[in-house]
């Protein structure tokens, strides 16, 4: 990438956040409630898709159930998420980068309401210049999320990075012409995220302050 960095946008779940054990235990939940098969490898292969697009996929023969399991895992999962909490880390990154003069963002598939309620835990509501929520927008990997963060933030897509540990994460940004980064911590593997070319798959949050810190860095030695 030749372009100076302005803004890193971050996905949430299993990017920046430990949630990913509490969601597929929560949709668990939801699907036994209803009498619904769900394997934990299914459950976590959805993270990242807005809560509609989660119930099309691993429920598609039982479309009247969706609101009802949806409901559950809501549910379900506010009151068992409170301990949820960022990747060790993460805070002194996010500060670091901040401290560079790069605007962060988030883009999520979480609804606005639960994402309110995780940056409010965090107390991270100051720190991010735009937040996206699926339920505001068109579910990942439709890149209309991302075209709205570069709108609102005057930022070109060749200056952003998009950072996401799910295949829907790493396509939408290809899908705009936005460099990416993947990291493998979270849900999906690095082979399913290597297949979207991003710059570099990382394994750890200090890998990933790393690099992202040395793109920060190249902009202001130019």
């Amino acid at each position: 990438m030749n372009s100076p960095v302005k803004l890193v946008i971050f996905d949430w779940d299993g990017t920046l956040f430990d949630s990913v054990g509490q969601i597929v235990a929560s949709l668990q939940f939801a699907a036994r409630q209803f009498n619904q098969p769900l394997t934990d490898a299914d459950a976590k292969s959805i993270i990242g898709l807005g809560l509609p697009e989660v119930a099309q996929r691993l429920f598609p023969t039982v479309p009247e159930l969706h609101s009802d399991i949806l409901q559950a895992y809501s549910e379900h999962y506010v009151a068992n998420s409170t301990e949820d909490c960022w990747f060790a880390g993460v805070a002194e990154m996010l500060q670091e980068l901040a401290e560079q003069g790069v605007k962060l963002a988030v883009a999520t598939g979480k609804s606005r309401k639960g994402l309110d309620r995780v940056l409010k835990q965090t107390e991270s509501v100051e720190l991010f210049a735009v937040t996206r929520a699926a339920s505001e927008t068109r579910s990942k990997p439709d890149p209309l999320m991302l075209a709205e963060i570069l709108s609102e933030t005057g930022v070109a897509s060749h200056e952003a990075i998009m950072v996401g540990d799910t295949s829907y994460d790493l396509e939408m940004a290809q899908k705009i012409a936005m460099p990416s980064v993947g990291v493998s911590y979270g849900v999906h593997t690095p082979e399913t995220l290597a297949q979207f070319n991003p710059l570099t798959i990382v394994h750890d949050i200090r890998s990933l302050n790393s690099f992202l810190l040395a793109k920060v860095q190249w902009k202001e030695a130019i």
